[in-house]
């Protein structure tokens, strides 16, 4: 949306948050792009919800004139308060399959039918993703995790160690992300177990699944959210990044944008057998795929020892062939291709969430 915003003016609606009363917060990242973040207080029905931000939306879009539009949706259920607009491209970004996730609102695939129905373009995060979806829809492309290389490369640069990160021993393995019901308990409880000396720092958010579920111990070390600006940080002080995912059906789908991360930060990855890591990085020196606890083990024995003599070569001349400006630049390019030319156009706008 950053990049969107250098030819579009861009509005980034997010899911509410609770507050003790309600009201919209316009928050300005730069002179073209702003994030909203509705504030609504508890107790409130679902209904009421939508209808404030259904009148928030509007009093927006007549605030700034805006007429001539793009409708960006990630989330089907965003159509309970936006059903009334008549854009002139609507687009699903499809990053997940949101209905296999924990929680998931009974009427999300009903909801997904219809925005499929709207939709003149389907993008979706990964390839499986894109498999799913192609016969739903005549407009289907797959734009898999993309990543901002230089950013994580400073990780190969040594820098200093993040102050709550400092006392932690080595050898260090590290997962950043949402720590969530996608995650394989059992898998890191047990490795932490069969091997005390090894160190293993999350980073991220606990979401939808009660704390007190996480395995603990003294190897084991939650360090909660960070900002995207501290990441590389973080990882240039690990020595193997992780990818602990369960196998059920909310990770049938996912294409993780942490792992071109990780390999860019000059981190090898010990992976589960998730499809689109296994199908994209798979065959590259510095990525280990492994089903069992006992095999997770040994190849992150493996993944430790030979760090410094993988060939990092072919897999830093496929992540050079990636980037935000060249994902967005497709993406565009599809877009001008749907739309058609207005001599009446006044702004454009994406309303995403």
């Amino acid at each position: 949306m950053s990049r969107a915003s250098q030819q579009y003016r861009v509005w980034y609606w997010e899911e509410p948050v609770c507050d003790d009363h309600a009201w919209l917060e316009v928050r300005p990242v730069n002179p073209h792009l702003h994030v909203l973040v509705p504030h609504l207080p508890p107790g409130l029905t679902a209904e009421a919800g939508h209808e404030l931000q259904r009148q928030w939306l509007n009093n927006l879009r007549v605030q700034h004139r805006i007429i001539d539009f793009i409708s960006w949706y990630y989330t089907p259920m965003a159509l309970a308060f936006t059903d009334q607009l008549r854009p002139r491209l609507t687009l699903y970004d499809c990053m997940d399959e949101l209905s296999a996730f924990h929680g998931a609102p009974p009427a999300l695939r009903e909801r997904e039918e219809e925005l499929m129905h709207r939709a003149g373009l389907v993008f979706t995060g990964g390839y499986s993703l894109f498999e799913a979806k192609q016969q739903r829809h005549r407009s289907v492309h797959a734009f898999p995790s993309s990543i901002d290389n230089p950013h994580f490369a400073q990780a190969r640069q040594g820098l200093a160690d993040p102050a709550d990160h400092a006392g932690i021993a080595y050898p260090r393995a590290g997962y950043s992300g949402v720590i969530d019901e996608r995650l394989d308990l059992t898998l890191l409880r047990e490795l932490a177990s069969r091997q005390p000396d090894w160190q293993f720092i999350l980073l991220g958010p606990v979401v939808k699944i009660d704390p007190a579920t996480l395995p603990q111990g003294p190897n084991l070390h939650y360090l909660g959210m960070k900002p995207y600006e501290a990441l590389p940080a973080y990882f240039s002080n690990w020595q193997v990044a992780l990818l602990p995912f369960a196998r059920n059906e909310a990770t049938r789908f996912i294409s993780p944008t942490k792992t071109p991360e990780y390999l860019a930060a000059g981190l090898p990855v010990v992976s589960t057998p998730i499809r689109d890591v296994v199908t994209t990085y798979g065959d590259y020196a510095p990525v280990w795929i492994a089903d069992t606890v006992w095999g997770f083990e040994q190849a992150m024995a493996e993944a430790l020892q030979e760090q410094a003599e993988s060939d990092w070569a072919p897999i830093d001349a496929h992540l050079q062939q990636q980037s935000w400006d060249l994902t967005w630049a497709s993406m565009n390019g599809l877009i001008k291709n749907q739309l058609k030319p207005s001599e009446n156009a006044v702004a454009h706008a994406f309303l995403p969430e």
